[in-house]
């Protein structure tokens, strides 16, 4: 508060005026920031601006739109392969349609609507005390980043719901873990943001309230429609997409001429069919069973909780669940920056630098989809190169993610008693003569 002389009053009085918040400015410059990234997507988005020749809205208004179709009918699209989702994003696929426009542009309001909630999270969480509104810059310039792709797939709402069940777990671990439950029903991954909750009882209640959440919205939507979990059966049969890490080995393969297998359309995404395609996805299913076994063992040995902790550990087991995926999409990037942003909001997180390395790596899957798609597609020298790039980026967020959430959680350091060597005794000086004197002289005059 600031002391403001209120002038000649007749009383001789003075009136408290409120100093004002440092905050304010960072508010105004964050949402100006939002405003004009968003703009620029939109602008993307309509055609206006065009980064490739590529079409990235037909995702909306040809494959979600014909499932929009067929769920209307109270079934789901029990004969389309490309259907690779949970029941719970039938509601999400359905939810357009309650809207006035048109199927595509109803979803671009949704997500704009989505979007700028997740922001004014951010930015509520940033505002608090030990603070830090980093988090909520990294949504601002993240999203963005993955040029106009981020509103042409449903994974922003899906990332929009975790970043809201996380930011709500710890000081409401029920309605946060809700919310990850219902984000699992959409899209799976968001059940891994509860692998840091602390133990004791925001472990329990959380837990509880997504596998609840899980348990009755999901036999809600099987009892309700056909074919709710049949997404399972085409998820065990998926190759290798081209995008993903343990397609490079191919990608090297074909370059050299030493491999004779094709890319084509399967599952919904551009995979590679041929030799040695079985092994290498053995070998990513290996992969994430390892990597989620490393979690269970950093859980169980973790000693020391922080403020922090559980949004770390959030990415950490994402970026492993991600990393070791047969599939990498770039709107994959986007769960990616939403959790590195709910990190930031923390002063004391581990994990700025992995933050930094997921920045660059979304603008280098920008790079490669859809501005290189078919130089990927095909294999060529330069679509491989920026391929390998983002690739070995994801890889190096994982491992320094793991490591420095490791290393947060270790028991602190017992204190050392630090032994001084004693001083040594005070030489004893013996009495002069002459002051003994003077001493009974003054003894005398008393």
């Amino acid at each position: 508060m600031a002391l403001v002389h209120a002038g000649p009053t007749g009383s001789g009085s003075t009136a408290l005026s409120p100093a004002p918040s440092p905050a304010g400015g960072a508010l105004w410059a964050l949402g100006a920031g939002w405003v004009v990234t968003r703009a620029l997507i939109l602008l993307m988005v309509m055609g206006v601006i065009r980064i490739s020749g590529a079409d990235v809205t037909a995702d909306v208004s040809v494959i979600y739109h014909g499932w929009y179709e067929v769920l209307q009918t109270g079934t789901f699209p029990l004969d389309d392969v490309t259907w690779q989702y949970p029941p719970g994003a039938a509601l999400v696929i359905l939810l357009p349609g309650l809207l006035p426009w048109s199927y595509l542009v109803s979803f671009y309001v949704i997500c704009g609507v989505v979007d700028a909630l997740a922001m004014g999270l951010l930015m509520r969480a940033g505002a608090k005390r030990g603070r830090s509104f980093s988090g909520a810059w990294v949504w601002v310039a993240g999203v963005p980043l993955l040029g106009p792709t981020v509103y042409c797939r449903y994974d922003l709402i899906v990332t929009a719901i975790t970043v809201a069940g996380l930011l709500s777990v710890l000081r409401r671990p029920a309605l946060g873990g809700a919310l990850l439950g219902f984000g699992a029903l959409v899209k799976v991954w968001p059940v891994l943001a509860l692998a840091g909750t602390p133990k004791g009882r925001r472990t329990r209640r959380s837990w509880t309230a997504a596998l609840a959440t899980l348990s009755a919205v999901g036999f809600l939507l099987a009892a309700g429609m056909n074919g709710a979990f049949e997404f399972l059966k085409f998820q065990r049969d998926r190759g290798i997409e081209v995008e993903s890490l343990a397609a490079l080995p191919l990608h090297f393969a074909r370059l050299a001429g030493g491999w004779r297998g094709q890319v084509s359309m399967n599952y919904g995404s551009l995979e590679m069919l041929g030799p040695w395609v079985p092994v290498l996805s053995k070998a990513a299913v290996a992969g994430t069973a390892l990597g989620f076994g490393w979690l269970l063992v950093w859980r169980l040995r973790a000693k020391r909780w922080q403020p922090s902790t559980p949004y770390d550990a959030a990415l950490a087991a994402l970026l492993v669940f991600t990393v070791t995926s047969r599939v990498i999409s770039p709107q994959y990037l986007v769960w990616l920056v939403g959790v590195a942003a709910v990190c930031l909001t923390v002063r004391g997180t581990s994990q700025k630098p992995v933050a930094v390395i997921i920045l660059v790596t979304t603008l280098v899957t920008t790079l490669e989809f859809p501005v290189l798609f078919g130089q990927v597609h095909a294999s060529q020298p330069l679509g491989v190169a920026v391929l390998t790039v983002r690739n070995l980026l994801l890889l190096a967020a994982t491992l320094l993610s793991c490591r420095r959430l490791w290393r947060s959680t270790r028991a602190p350091e017992a204190p050392r008693t630090v032994v001084l060597p004693a001083l040594p005794a005070a030489p004893a000086y013996t009495i002069r003569p002459g002051i003994t004197y003077e001493q009974h002289l003054l003894d005398g005059i008393k």
